[in-house]
């Protein structure tokens, strides 16, 4: 990278293009899937070398519920089985582990693996590795307002202080609290557009989109994404 100073704090990847991937190569999506999580690692990799702090992927929307429910079974079945593959992985190398989204609707199963993954890596700091799963940006707004609204009802002593906050004090509701927002969210396939994703923790981030299907997105095509970033003038509105 040209710039070591400018490395991003949070990089967040909208994964895009594992069902085009084996689609290309004749072999049914979940193949797609599968290589898919050798990008994850990939990445995860790449980004303890170079210094990212936060790595967040998008791996499952609040949408993608509406899938064939064979590929969502075999989606929440290879999200289990790689978290109980990685956690060795993890705990190695300093890496924390979270799940965000609306976990309501995953299985016992699976949000049993993902507490105890969590629990057991909750004091690593080299890396915070975030999967959303089961996520929509709407969703997130809208769950952040109603804890609120129940916060100024059940707190009506504080009612004007809380109708007075300001937009970082809202932050706390989201179900990214204590998480700095991304300051670069990839997009890989060639897909321009952001699918309903971090849609407040987002609003400053800066955007690139790969043409590259997110199974040939590997450590080249992570440290690339940084470079590109790293020539980058975040203004936030402002004139510098």
């Amino acid at each position: 990278m040209e710039n070591t100073n400018n490395v991003p704090v949070h990089v967040s990847i909208i994964m895009d293009g594992n069902g085009r991937w084996a689609k290309e190569k004749d072999l049914d999506r979940a193949a797609g899937h599968i290589e898919g999580v050798e990008s994850v690692r990939a990445c995860t990799e790449a980004a303890v070398e170079c210094g990212v702090r936060y790595l967040s992927l998008y791996a499952f929307s609040e949408e993608n519920w509406g899938r064939p429910q064979e590929e969502v079974n075999a989606l929440m079945e290879l999200m289990f089985k790689s978290m109980m593959e990685e956690l060795s992985n993890f705990l190695s190398n300093g890496i924390r582990f979270m799940v965000l989204g609306h976990r309501e609707r995953l299985s016992d199963k699976l949000n049993a693996m993902i507490d105890d993954c969590m629990e057991k890596t909750r004091m690593n700091d080299r890396l915070t590795l975030i999967v959303f799963l089961s996520y929509s940006g709407k969703w997130d707004i809208l769950q952040a307002a109603k804890k609120f609204a129940a916060e100024v009802l059940s707190h009506p002593e504080d009612s004007e202080k809380l109708m007075n906050m300001d937009v970082d004090g809202f932050d706390r509701y989201l179900v990214t609290d204590g998480i700095p927002d991304p300051d670069l969210i990839i997009r890989t396939s060639g897909e321009q557009r952001i699918s309903n994703y971090l849609l407040w923790q987002g609003a400053y981030s800066e955007l690139l989109f790969s043409d590259i299907l997110w199974p040939d997105f590997r450590k080249q095509e992570f440290r690339s994404a940084l470079q590109a970033y790293s020539k980058r003038d975040r203004r936030y509105g402002k004139v510098k």
